[in-house]
């Protein structure tokens, strides 16, 4: 018959192997995070957390804001925002090489507020006149959809026309005013759409047009705990993460 000691040890011994850690050496990870991965993080953090006995806190950010406060000396253990900063990151000696892993990609898309009619966005020219008959639209200031729908409207050749009815949103989900009919339309990652109550997805930009955003997850090379940090990035990308990453409106791709 085994002793209390031994079926202990087996236990914590079973629990190294499927956490990656000790018993009694749980961490705090602080993870930078693009809104992009919001919803990812909500279902799965609690998980990690559960069956890794460390604790999360989370900051959300644009990926450019986070690639600065980073640049600038932001203390984190984990990063997830557009793996080309993380490449970038990596190369200026802030996030640790062997720790990149893709979460997965995001298009862009549009949202108007649930009930109103959903403009016919199907094709380049339908998207346009969209736009053009669109009292207003709202893009993020800082985020990678943003950035690129500004450049998009000068390609269109309607930059001066959408000048007096674009609006710039605060970080965070955009589409958020238009649920709260303070604007009409509002474009974005499609995994930042989906999650707004009161707002209705339209659909994806045109293929013509469409811009992915692939994101990544790297440990920073001043983590309190890399082998923590790193247990949560291989976690977000076990198999079985899969199907949340795809709910939530993102795209796996293989590394």
């Amino acid at each position: 018959m085994k002793t209390c000691r031994q079926i202990t040890g087996a236990l914590v011994g079973l629990m190294v192997v499927m956490t990656g850690t000790s018993v009694g050496r749980a961490a705090e990870i602080r993870v930078l995070s693009t809104h992009a991965a919001l919803e990812v993080l909500s279902e799965l953090g609690p998980r990690f957390e559960r069956a890794s006995g460390h604790t999360l806190s989370f900051s959300y950010d644009p990926a450019n804001v986070i690639k600065r406060q980073i640049e600038s000396g932001a203390a984190f253990d984990v990063a997830i925002i557009t793996r080309s900063a993380i490449d970038e990151l990596t190369k200026e000696g802030k996030i640790l090489p062997d720790t990149r892993a893709t979460i997965g990609r995001s298009g862009l898309g549009v949202a108007v507020r649930k009930g109103a009619p959903k403009p016919d966005i199907g094709t380049v020219e339908s998207f346009k006149q969209a736009l053009l008959a669109a009292k207003s639209v709202i893009r993020s200031t800082d985020g990678t959809s943003g950035l690129y729908f500004e450049r998009l409207l000068e390609r269109l050749g309607i930059a001066d026309a959408m000048k007096g009815k674009l609006r710039l949103g605060p970080s965070g989900r955009v589409a958020e005013f238009v649920a709260r009919g303070e604007v009409e339309v509002a474009v974005q990652q499609v995994s930042e759409l989906l999650p707004v109550a009161g707002a209705e997805f339209v659909g994806p930009f045109p293929a013509e047009v469409q811009l992915y955003t692939v994101f990544a997850a790297g440990v920073g090379t001043q983590a309190r705990d890399p082998k923590a940090a790193k247990a949560l990035v291989e976690f977000l990308t076990r198999p079985d993460a899969l199907p949340v990453i795809r709910s939530k409106g993102l795209e796996p791709l293989p590394e």
